[in-house]
């Protein structure tokens, strides 16, 4: 699934698309909203709310869409022939120049701007907030220590607690905290230095292309510290990285950790 600084690259791809420029079509291919028209209409912005996007336009409408696990948007030139088939297109926002085209897309709702607390009010601190401030970590640290029972890797995935983390963003945070993901809630020392971290490494890798970069070594699967690295050698310490899965089903998801450097 796209984390917080994959959806952070997607909204600036759209912005550079869209913003500012009347849409001359809309096509919604879901159900819900498939006779609603926003041609006429100029794009404001497209704000990234964790994994969410929130595309603004004229009159008071905002166009809220997730990306979950397959989901992605293409900007193409406008008129080109949507990529995978019109099956997979779920939707399309046009003008005369580009066309921005949503693959995949695991929600799409169309609802008025002042009512953007529906899809996105659950969500906790945005690591990636522009206006983030010491205040954040602090609130963010707050949500996870209130269920202190609960493994830190699976609190970190729970964007009621902090918003923008994925399976990626897990394990690096971990690792560079020396934490175990299957470490309580309550038994991590500092949760606050542990959300500043998280917000430290998802800025740093805001503007990579080429994905995440914890390392500083751009070097093909050197970049990371410890995800996508089971059964490699730990770069640290030359152990092993090892994976397992943690939360219940069907929320389980994969976990990587170096056992040396992160000690239960």
């Amino acid at each position: 699934m796209p984390e917080g600084d994959a959806v952070y690259r997607t909204a600036v791809k759209l912005r550079a698309a869209l913003d500012g420029r009347v849409l001359t079509r809309s096509d919604f291919r879901v159900p819900r909203y498939a006779t609603a028209d926003l041609a006429g209409r100029a794009v404001l912005t497209t704000v990234p709310r964790g994994k969410h996007l929130l595309t603004r336009v004229e009159g008071g409408l905002t166009v809220h869409t997730h990306l979950r696990m397959e989901g992605t948007w293409r900007v193409q030139p406008a008129g080109t022939r949507p990529p995978g088939g019109r099956d997979v297109v779920r939707l399309v926002l046009a003008n005369a120049r580009w066309q921005a085209v949503g693959i995949r897309l695991g929600m799409v709702d169309l609802l008025a701007t002042a009512h953007e607390d529906r899809v996105v009010g659950h969500l906790g601190p945005d690591l990636l907030d522009p206006g983030w401030q010491d205040g954040h970590a602090a609130r963010a640290a707050l949500n996870i220590a209130a269920r202190p029972e609960v493994m830190i890797g699976e609190a970190l995935l729970d964007q009621r607690n902090v918003a923008g983390i994925g399976t990626i963003w897990r394990a690096e945070t971990l690792f560079l905290s020396g934490i175990s993901p299957f470490t309580p809630a309550g038994d991590v020392p500092d949760l606050t230095k542990m959300m500043t971290l998280a917000h430290h490494l998802l800025e740093a890798s805001k503007d990579e292309r080429e994905g995440p970069l914890t390392t500083g070594d751009r070097r093909p699967r050197r970049r990371l510290w410890a995800y996508g690295r089971a059964g490699r050698p730990c770069l640290r310490c030359g152990g092993k990285v090892v994976s397992g899965e943690l939360g219940a089903q069907p929320y389980e998801r994969v976990v990587f950790y170096c056992p040396a450097c992160q000690p239960r």
